[in-house]
């Protein structure tokens, strides 16, 4: 008989069955099915035993939680390599199990091969799995893919998951589960602009607050496979797992391949409970940014490559008069960095544009409140550099070849020590020089041909830049950084979990920028998504949107200034100061409330929320991005609230755009606001103005 047992945390669980020979079976993942007894387990797992069809295997085979050829199984393998140059097809001994209520993790043997697993929830329900395959024997392994994948019910028959470009990140896009194996496969050697970010699997019509949903994301920032399996013999599989190039992974006797960590997150409430769950399960981290987080002013924007003094200095002052908090200089500053084409790599501060170091506008800014913060690159160099000059073998690419360049820069090899220990070396010396509290870290572009050690080189680049940073912060445990890669290129928990936030994308247009931000609050909270309120004219799109709309599109997240302040006018700056005094009154709620969104019933309009845990206390922000067919808009429905308790609602004018605060146009606005129940907010909802595109409507409601 086997040994079946019920695994679980707040309100999932995974069902999984130990067996006398083979890696375990995982019979559920979804649904708490509540307290059972080992007889009902078992029983449980004698139904679930799918009959043999005509045409098949004459008996009966499992779907494990590394499943290949040698289970039965004929889908994309969770396990593949060659062992001596022989298929990698295990046959599995369990040598040990450790458990417990929440979940469990195994060693098993094969010859020449021992597995490390582990499935385990945390106390949110999120399920990580990570697999480790040592090398036990004599002759060489490789390794071809070590996927995580768990099985999903067969009604979930519907994929969402995301693409995108340089400024048009995390666009999603939704299809039918189709029979067979279908894998997304990321080459760029980071995350990448079109990243999937997480593939989520649901029930027919699954929305914002409806409908059960299965999703996986890999934390990992080079390459990825994303993959589904729908095989007719009624086995429907999520899985992800990193994209090994051939012979990357060669593992000789003792060695060992430990594959990137796998969150696997189930929900029965739509795409918000696997956002809450997720949100719950980062902010638990004992590295996540505990204190407030502070409004940014990053000088790109406002001055690009031109590093002088007195604009700077004025620009400072002028940051520091509407409340700003930290001040970050961008690029520039170092060695020969006049344009994009030369100085990267050479981490030195610039003498011929600061003659005396970087102390003058760093004390300054600090003279004035803020902390300092500055752009670094250093993965990157240009062929322009001193340092390329002396070191042109650190490039990352084959012996002998010439790489294309992507943005005038190319890699270094952080794989190298020699490479790692420079950079660790000249940051270092700037975090030691100067008080700075703050690292806005870049990647500007993709991995091609990238080679290491005459193999192929991401997964050794990527696992040296992780290290490269966890070496960085253990010196300078203070120093925040931001994960930046041409915008949005590098968003996922792998890089997370060395940095503490991400540019969500380089586009400050607020219409393009609304989107993106709601697709990366799927994974992310508002603390982690850096967004900053651009110039009147967005430099990507040419587009003029209205201040108090790009005062409001920047309000759920770790918000900041990227503009010329010095160039507004009084009252665009008395704009500025309100908009930053609500942020900072309005902060705690945004980054420990619940998120929510709800399609509204008028198109082009966008809803967000963030909802107290007591749910006595929430924001909600309308935006409008085009016209709708509606005249006098549809009501507008709250989600989130305490059906049970009764609510004042008011328009927060500060964030609001103008035009849409004369109390005329909505009879409710006259009176300064409404009060109602809960259950009527969520449930029929109230009138609101009728927007024009690129506005928005920001509406506090308190319990009273």
């Amino acid at each position: 008989m086997p040994d079946v047992r019920r695994f679980h945390a707040a309100g999932a669980a995974l069902v999984v069955a130990f067996r006398d020979a083979g890696l375990p079976e995982v019979l559920h993942w979804g649904a708490d099915i509540g307290e059972v007894s080992d007889a009902a387990l078992a029983a449980l797992d004698s139904v679930s035993v799918r009959q043999i069809p005509a045409s098949a295997l004459d008996e009966v085979w499992p779907l494990t939680i590394l499943p290949t050829e040698r289970d039965g199984w004929q889908g994309r393998p969770g396990l593949s390599g060659a062992i001596a140059g022989a298929p990698l097809l295990p046959d599995w001994t369990l040598e040990r199990i450790d458990a417990d209520e929440r979940g469990f993790s195994i060693v098993a043997v094969a010859e020449g091969l021992r597995l490390e697993s582990a499935l385990r929830f945390d106390a949110d329900g999120v399920l990580r799995v990570d697999h480790r395959v040592v090398n036990s024997g004599s002759a060489a392994v490789t390794i071809a893919g070590l996927d995580a994948v768990l099985p999903v019910a067969e009604r979930a028959s519907e994929l969402l998951d995301f693409t995108g470009r340089w400024m048009r990140e995390r666009s999603p896009q939704r299809r039918p589960i189709v029979m067979g194996s279908q894998v997304r496969e990321s080459r760029r050697g980071r995350t990448g602009h079109d990243a999937p970010t997480l593939a989520v699997a649901g029930t027919p019509g699954f929305s914002d607050r409806t409908g059960e949903v299965w999703a996986v994301h890999l934390a990992w920032s080079g390459d990825a496979v994303y993959r589904t399996d729908r095989l007719p013999e009624g086995r429907n599989v999520l899985g992800a797992g990193e994209l090994l190039r051939p012979d990357e992974i060669v593992l000789a006797s003792g060695e060992a391949f430990a594959a990137p960590t796998a969150w696997f997150v189930w929900s029965e409430a739509g795409l918000d409970g696997l956002s809450s769950r997720l949100h719950r399960s980062l902010r638990a981290r004992p590295a996540h940014p505990s204190s407030a987080r502070p409004v940014v002013l990053n000088t790109w924007e406002a001055v690009y490559f031109d590093h002088t003094l007195a604009p700077l200095v004025a620009l400072a002052d002028a940051a520091a008069s509407v409340g700003v908090e930290r001040f970050v200089l961008d690029d520039g500053w170092f060695l020969g960095r006049r344009r994009d084409d030369a100085g990267l790599g050479d981490w030195l501060v610039d003498p011929a544009v600061w003659p005396e170091g970087l102390h003058p506008i760093v004390d300054h800014v600090r003279e004035l409140g803020m902390g300092f913060g500055l752009w670094v690159e250093p993965e990157m160099v240009n062929l322009d550099s001193e340092l390329a000059r002396e070191h042109p073998e650190w490039l990352l690419r084959a012996t002998g070849r010439e790489t294309r360049s992507w943005r005038n820069q190319h890699v270094l090899d952080v794989a190298r020590p020699e490479v790692a220990s420079y950079l660790l070396e000249r940051l270092s010396a700037i975090l030691d020089e100067y008080p700075i509290e703050y690292l806005k870290w870049d990647h500007n572009r993709d991995l091609l041909e990238a080679a290491h050690a005459g193999r192929a080189g991401v997964d050794a680049q990527t696992r040296a830049v992780y290290a490269l940073l966890h070496d960085l912060r253990r010196r300078h445990p203070a120093v925040e950084i931001e994960s930046c890669s041409s915008g949005g290129g590098r968003v996922d928990l792998g890089i997370l979990a060395h940095t503490d936030r991400v540019w969500a994308s380089d586009t400050n247009d607020p219409i393009e920028r609304s989107r993106i931000q709601r697709w990366t609050e799927l994974l992310l909270p508002p603390e982690l998504i850096g967004s900053h309120v651009g110039p009147g004219t967005a430099h990507t799109t040419r587009r003029a949107t209205d201040l108090r709309f790009r005062m409001a599109t920047t309000l759920f997240a770790s918000a900041g200034i990227e503009t010329d302040i010095t160039r507004f006018t009084d009252e665009e700056r008395a704009e500025l100061a309100a908009w930053i005094l609500e942020y900072k009154r309005l902060r705690e709620l945004m980054h420990t409330g619940e998120l929510v969104h709800d399609a509204t019933d008028d198109e082009g309009q966008l809803l967000t929320g963030a909802v107290a845990q007591d749910k006595r206390h929430a924001l909600f922000r309308l935006t409008r991005e085009t016209t709708g067919e509606w005249s006098v808009p549809p009501a507008l429905r709250l989600p989130g609230l305490d059906p049970a308790l009764t609510y004042r609602v008011s328009v927060v004018s500060a964030l609001t755009t103008k035009a849409y605060l004369d109390p005329k146009t909505v009879p409710w606005l006259a009176d300064g606001g409404a009060v109602l129940p809960g259950s009527l907010l969520s449930g029929i909802g109230l009138r609101t103005p009728l927007l024009a595109p690129a506005s928005a409507l920001v509406l506090e409601v308190v319990a009273v």
